[in-house]
């Protein structure tokens, strides 16, 4: 299995959490210490780690303390997103040590400002697209957009992405699986490699995700929750 797998670790109010579709008040996982968190991940043979500023995505406070000791203390890369809407967090997070920075919002708002960054961090700057109910989600899955997918693929066709993070919003958290035609057209269609999450309830899912072409993975609730064993996706293609 060539699929990279990447647990979810998502910080609000300075603790970890997994919600549901995306809502603060749908909390199903609650956790006091994220650097141990992310910590344990790492142990169980984590190739990387996740790690998402709910916080700052929707624009209410920033958790930067708890990501920078999590960039710091890890010896595997570290991606970071959540609330990443200007050229010096960005550089300065990277300067940190993070691996790859998710940007969504204002990427979607300013394209200019996406290609200038992604110019300047070749293969550094992942693009999201959270989608819900066929529409692109912004602003940490508070409004939506009126962009359109394909004119969005088309404009990021020549700028130099590290990849394109897609969350179906509508399965997020719920622990049903994912919608794979959804994620199949996707793919398909997106002009970069493809980070999938949201659904994604057991290894069926991951192994069909590998199978519709998905580059990466971010798995949440099923991991917390116990519902994949680690050892089934890290230790055997350690």
């Amino acid at each position: 299995m060539h699929l990279i797998v990447l647990p979810a670790v998502d910080i609000l109010g300075g603790k970890v959490v997994q919600l549901v579709g995306g809502k603060p008040g749908t909390e199903k996982i609650i956790l006091p210490n994220p650097l141990e968190v992310a910590r344990k991940w790492e142990k169980l043979g984590a190739p990387g780690v996740h790690v998402v500023d709910l916080d700052a995505a929707l624009g209410r406070g920033e958790n930067l303390g708890a990501i920078e000791s999590i960039i710091k203390s890890l010896s595997i890369p570290v991606q970071v997103g959540g609330g990443m809407r200007s050229h010096e967090k960005i550089d300065a997070l990277i300067g940190l040590g993070a691996d790859r920075i998710i940007v969504g919002t204002r990427a979607l708002t300013d394209p200019e400002w996406m290609r200038r960054v992604s110019i300047d961090n070749p293969r550094r700057i992942v693009l999201a697209l959270d989608v819900r109910g066929g529409r692109i989600q912004l602003k940490g899955w508070q409004e939506s957009s009126p962009l359109r997918i394909e004119d969005v693929f088309e404009s990021i066709r020549d700028v130099p992405l590290a990849g394109v993070l897609h969350t179906n919003v509508d399965v997020e958290g719920r622990g049903a699986g994912i919608d794979a035609e959804e994620m199949r057209t996707f793919i398909r269609s997106c002009p970069h490699p493809v980070v999938a999450s949201g659904g994604i309830k057991n290894m069926d899912d991951i192994l069909l995700l590998a199978d519709l072409g998905a580059k990466a993975a971010i798995v949440g609730m099923a991991l917390y929750k116990g519902d994949i064993d680690p050892e089934s996706i890290w230790r055997r293609s350690a």
